[in-house]
């Protein structure tokens, strides 16, 4: 099964790339592969909540150390995010990219399956070394998507989205994993973690908050202008940046390191992620000031994602079970948000050719649905009830209680009050602004109206699916506190 699920999407992209002169055959071997994996990834759950943790070594060159696979609770959930996403994402982008007519589409979804293949590599990772090989994977498969479009400001912007990437992996991600086989002779995910015992309070501060600014997926500031760069792509691949895999892989890496390579009692005892903690803190504040002066609708979304991002880190850095659990949380919450907002300016742009947010009013009484999605997504970031980033939020502010950090608790119910202020606007302009006199003259003619159904119907799926999650909150707490044996 784990050499399925890692194999599938590699072989659903040959087929893939083997159908460009078929259209509608390549999108049916895409979609199929999609829901194959995520029906496997499905597979994983009996043995994983029996307690047991499935295990493959695909190659040990070196004795002890070599690409492992593992499927544990943390790294099933994250899979399950990107492979259940991906069946969606691949019907928007069929609507999308036909609708807007873009060239090299066979090349667009082969990039894409192999994107999830390495993100399934990172959730399935056994230890740091494989951890690393398909977080570069995942780097090198999605720079293609970046720079789609292929003019000058795509290439821009995959020239930053790559650089940043490759430098923070390559100098602080490898360095520190290097530094702690050095220090600890394995490289393996641990129950509890393998670093106590091994490094004192500062070196294991010095080290976590390498793999944190090194991990640049994440887009802790400063090394977070490679995700505003990448919004040059098509909204599809927004939709897999900021939802099904890269920036989810950034959080979740960082996550996973703080649980087993650090060990959660370990980073609370020594206060070893005290730096990387109060980065994220000004990270998710300042990130929600900027989204606010930005026009362009990828742009706010963009950086609403730089802010989002940083719950989790602050969840992990918390080290207490309530920090963790809502930090996990967010993964699937924030994924599900949104990826519908993304959705939504993409429907609009396929509908209307309008990207500015100055430019939305009175398009809710032309595209209801794709607003009206956009609304619940916008409340599921912002956390409120019943959407399901409200779960996530109330156990990071529990999280930040339990550690005793006020300012902490001001910081996210601020950040929370600027989500409103920078997504609602949105909403209330299509919905309660009228049409410009042009519009209007345009709308009498029926051309503005909503997307296509291959855009519209995976909106409207994500947007119940934050209704959804909350709805399932308990359950995803009661599976998340496998986390958490001894306790």
């Amino acid at each position: 099964m784990l050499i399925a699920a890692l194999g599938l999407p590699l072989l659903g992209g040959v087929l893939v790339s083997m159908q460009s002169q078929s259209p509608n055959t390549r999108d049916i071997c895409s979609l199929v592969t999609a829901v194959l994996l995520f029906l496997l990834v499905l597979g994983f759950y009996p043995s994983v909540l029996a307690g047991n943790n499935p295990t493959l070594v695909l190659a040990e060159p070196i004795a002890g150390l070599g690409l492992k696979l593992t499927v544990e609770p943390l790294g099933l959930l994250f899979a399950t995010v990107a492979s259940g996403l991906w069946i969606l994402t691949t019907i928007y982008g069929v609507g999308y990219m036909r609708g807007n007519s873009e060239s090299n589409q066979t090349r667009f979804f082969f990039c894409f399956a192999i994107s999830i293949a390495a993100a399934i590599g990172i959730a399935f990772a056994g230890n740091l070394l494989t951890l690393f090989v398909f977080y570069e994977m995942l780097t090198l498969a999605t720079y293609p998507l970046v720079t789609h479009k292929g003019n000058a400001d795509a290439r821009r912007g995959g020239r930053t989205y790559l650089g940043i990437l490759l430098v923070t992996s390559i100098g602080f991600f490898l360095f520190a994993t290097l530094w702690t086989y050095a220090i600890t002779g394995t490289l393996d995910f641990r129950e509890g973690g393998i670093l106590s015992g091994h490094v004192g309070p500062g070196t294991a501060m010095i080290l976590l908050t390498m793999f944190a600014f090194g991990t640049g997926k994440a887009a802790l500031m400063p090394f977070h202008r490679w995700l505003p760069a990448a919004m040059v792509a098509p909204t599809p691949v927004s939709a897999l940046l900021h939802a099904v895999a890269v920036v989810k892989a950034g959080v979740f890496t960082i996550l996973k390191i703080s649980v087993y390579i650090f060990g959660v009692d370990f980073i609370a005892e020594t206060g070893a992620g005290t730096i990387v903690m109060w980065a994220a803190a000004f990270t998710l504040t300042a990130a929600s000031f900027v989204a606010l002066t930005k026009d362009n609708l990828k742009a706010r979304l963009a950086y609403s994602t730089v802010g989002q991002l940083s719950y989790v880190i602050v969840g992990a850095m918390l080290a207490n079970a309530a920090g963790i659990i809502g930090a996990t949380m967010q993964i699937a919450m924030h994924a599900m948000g949104k990826i519908t907002l993304f959705f939504c300016a993409g429907a609009i742009y396929v509908a209307t050719h309008k990207t500015e947010i100055s430019q939305l009013d009175g398009l809710g009484h032309k595209m209801p649905f794709t607003f009206a999605a956009f609304f619940i997504g916008s409340l599921s970031i912002i956390g409120l009830p019943p959407m399901g980033g409200a779960w996530s939020k109330w156990f990071l502010l529990m999280g930040s209680a339990d550690a005793g950090q006020w300012v902490l608790i001001g910081l996210l119910l601020l950040s929370s009050l600027l989500n409103i202020a920078y997504l609602l606007p949105i909403v209330g302009r299509g919905f309660f602004r009228p049409l410009p006199a042009d519009d209007a003259a345009h709308a009498s003619a029926n051309t503005i109206q909503e997307a296509p159904l291959n855009c519209v119907v995976p909106l409207c799926v994500t947007a119940t699916g934050c209704v959804a999650l909350f709805a399932f909150g308990g359950a995803i707490y009661d599976y998340l506190l496998l986390l958490f044996p001894k306790t």
